[in-house]
């Protein structure tokens, strides 16, 4: 009887992963396709990231061609709670650039259809590699910000304003993220690179989409195989506190009867 995968970790046997320093061509357990790799378990599992992100993949595209919300955050947030969501994960590229272009798409102010949303997936899918962020300082999310920019712009190698629009608007991306870093987060990583795109499209384009007006509050810290950043992250849970409990000091009176 096949065990289900696990969504942290190894997804054979849920230990914590090794990170090379230099790619290793591994066969995949599941597929048994060879790859350079730069992830592995120390059990001796490997998997692709084909075979990674299986049924993932279409359940996003779904959720987020089917979306009427306007929000992109919120429709983040809905695919970011997905049980089968792994905490850390490339796959999380493909909800930040999804979300932002469904709302876009949403919106009465941008003229884009369901054909500019899967171009959208697909052109993140080509620079959204796993554990590149920590090998080249690129993290996928924002490259996914950049393919909303371009279609929404038609911008192209060669072509003039658009394209530098489009790489302004990486950079300040990937400068969010950078504020993030420490260890690495890909939910925080989202909620920030989602912030900054629609500000950007507001301060561009007049283009306004709404967010959430209640802070963000992250329900998986617990889950995060490298150590949750804690007080250092703006989405994580803070313990509520009476800040007037040690101030205030009631009237006492003695009765002498």
């Amino acid at each position: 009887m096949a065990t289900a995968p696990k969504t942290e970790n190894c997804m054979v046997c849920g230990s914590p992963l090794e990170y090379l320093k230099a790619a290793e061509d591994l066969a995949c357990t599941y597929c048994g396709r060879s790859s350079a790799a730069h992830v592995k378990c120390p059990g001796g599992h490997f998997i692709c990231d084909s075979c990674h992100a299986g049924d993932l993949l279409q359940m996003i595209e779904n959720t987020i061609l089917s979306s009427a919300e306007k929000d992109p955050v919120l429709i983040a947030e809905q695919l970011m709670n997905h049980p089968s969501l792994p905490m850390l994960g490339c796959e999380h590229a493909l909800i930040a650039a999804g979300a932002l272009a469904a709302a876009l798409r949403n919106s009465p102010y941008a003229k884009i259809t369901d054909q500019d949303v899967r171009e959208v997936l697909t052109r993140t899918a080509r620079q959204a590699i796993s554990g590149y962020c920590g090998l080249t300082g690129v993290c996928g999310i924002a490259p996914a910000m950049g393919a909303c920019f371009s279609v929404f712009l038609a911008a192209r190698c060669g072509s003039d304003s658009e394209q530098k629009i489009v790489m302004e608007a990486v950079i300040r991306v990937s400068q969010a993220i950078a504020e993030l870093t420490g260890p690495s987060c890909c939910k925080a990583y989202v909620r920030t690179a989602l912030d900054t795109a629609v500000s950007i499209f507001s301060e561009r384009f007049g283009i306004v989409l709404p967010l959430a007006k209640a802070p963000l509050i992250c329900r998986h810290e617990s889950k995060h195989p490298h150590g949750c950043r804690e007080e250092k992250c703006p989405y994580y849970k803070k313990e509520s506190k009476d800040i007037f409990a040690d101030s205030i000091h009631l009237p006492v009176t003695t009765c002498h009867s």
